[in-house]
C-alpha cells in the first residue's frame, strides 16, 4: 500500500498519497469537501490528481513540437486521445513532511520525467500540499533538467463535493468564454459565454446542464484570485488561484460517470494545447514554471 500522509489544521484534515502525490481526501470536520477514495484503490475519474506535463488531452495522442512529430501513448478510450499527462498514476516520493496538531502541515513530493516515447524531454517536478487556516494548497513546479526546449502544461484535478447530487448544485464560474467542443471532446470554436448554457458568472443552479467545457477570460476577485464556487446541501467550497498562471479552468458534471462531485480543474493549457500551441508553456533548459491553486470551504 502507497504511503499516506495526513495534514491537520483546525476543523480541516487532508490525506495525501505518496505515490500518485494526489489529494487522496479533503475533510472540513465530518464533511468531505472533495470526492475521497481509498487509501488501497486506484483514483477514480483522477480524483485530486496532478496533471503534466499536459493536463486534459492531445488529440489523437500526437503531436508536432521542434520539428518533429511524437506519438503518445492513447488512454482516451474510444476517443484515441492522450489524457491528462504522464504523472497521476504513479512516480512520486515525499522529500519532506511536517505536521503540526491542528496549527499547519505541508507535504512535499518529487519525481522526474526522463525521455519516453511520445514525450522524449526530461523535467523534474516538486509538488507542495500544504495546510493553513485558509484551505489546502497546492504548488506544483517544473524545471526542464535536459538539453533541448520542452512543451509544457499543467493542472489539478479535484472533484469538489456539495452534496450527492450534482444537478442540486450551484455554481460560479467567473468565466467570459466556453470552448466548445466536437464529439470527439476536441477543441471547435472559443465563444462568449453570453446566451449560452454555459454562463454561470453569476450563481446559478447547475440542474440538468451537461458541462465538460473549458473556461477562459476568468475575472479575478478584489485580491487578484479567481474563484470557482460551488454550493448544495451539505454546504460550499471554492477553489481559487492566479490566472496568470493558470488562465483555463475545465469544469465536468461527469455526466454519465456515476461519479460524485464538480470537476473544476484549473489549467495553464485549453485541450490539445500541443496541437493548438494556445497558452503552451515552452520550457527552455534551465527554465521553471510554477502554478498554485487553493481548497478551502466556503
Amino acid at each position: 500500500m502507497s504511503r499516506q500522509f495526513t495534514l491537520r489544521c483546525g476543523g480541516l484534515r487532508a490525506e495525501i498519497d505518496e505515490r500518485t502525490a494526489a489529494v487522496r481526501a479533503l475533510r472540513h470536520g465530518e464533511r468531505d469537501l472533495v470526492t475521497p477514495w481509498p487509501a488501497d484503490g486506484p483514483i477514480p475519474h483522477y480524483s485530486g490528481a496532478l496533471l503534466a506535463p499536459w493536463p486534459n488531452r492531445v488529440g489523437d495522442a500526437r503531436y508536432t513540437f521542434g520539428g518533429r512529430t511524437h506519438r503518445l501513448a492513447a488512454d482516451d478510450g474510444d476517443r484515441g486521445h492522450a489524457l491528462h499527462g504522464l504523472v497521476a498514476r504513479d512516480g512520486w516520493r515525499a522529500v519532506e513532511w511536517l505536521s503540526v496538531e491542528d496549527e499547519h502541515g505541508f507535504a512535499r513530493l518529487a519525481r522526474t520525467l526522463t525521455p519516453s516515447p511520445g514525450y522524449p524531454f526530461s523535467l523534474a517536478l516538486q509538488v507542495l500540499h500544504t495546510l493553513t487556516p485558509d484551505g489546502l494548497s497546492t504548488t506544483l513546479t517544473a524545471e526542464n533538467t535536459g538539453g533541448e526546449a520542452a512543451p509544457y502544461g499543467c493542472g489539478g484535478h479535484p472533484w469538489l463535493l456539495a452534496g450527492d447530487d450534482v444537478e442540486d448544485y450551484t455554481l460560479r464560474v467567473p468565466a467570459q468564454r466556453v470552448l466548445r467542443v466536437d464529439d470527439r471532446l476536441l477543441p471547435r470554436s472559443l465563444e462568449d459565454v453570453s446566451g449560452t448554457p454555459y454562463d454561470f458568472r453569476r450563481p446559478r443552479a447547475i440542474g440538468g446542464t451537461a458541462v465538460d467545457h473549458a473556461f477562459t477570460g476568468l475575472l479575478p476577485g478584489e485580491d487578484g484570485l479567481t474563484r470557482v464556487r460551488v454550493s448544495g446541501p451539505a454546504g460550499g467550497v471554492e477553489v481559487r488561484w492566479d490566472a496568470a498562471a493558470l488562465p483555463w479552468v475545465q469544469v465536468c458534471t461527469g455526466t454519465g460517470l456515476g461519479h460524485r462531485g464538480l470537476a473544476v480543474e484549473p489549467m495553464s493549457c485549453p485541450p490539445d494545447a500541443f496541437t493548438s500551441g494556445t497558452d503552451l508553456i515552452v520550457l527552455r533548459p534551465g527554465d521553471r514554471a510554477e502554478a498554485s491553486w487553493t481548497i478551502s470551504p466556503a
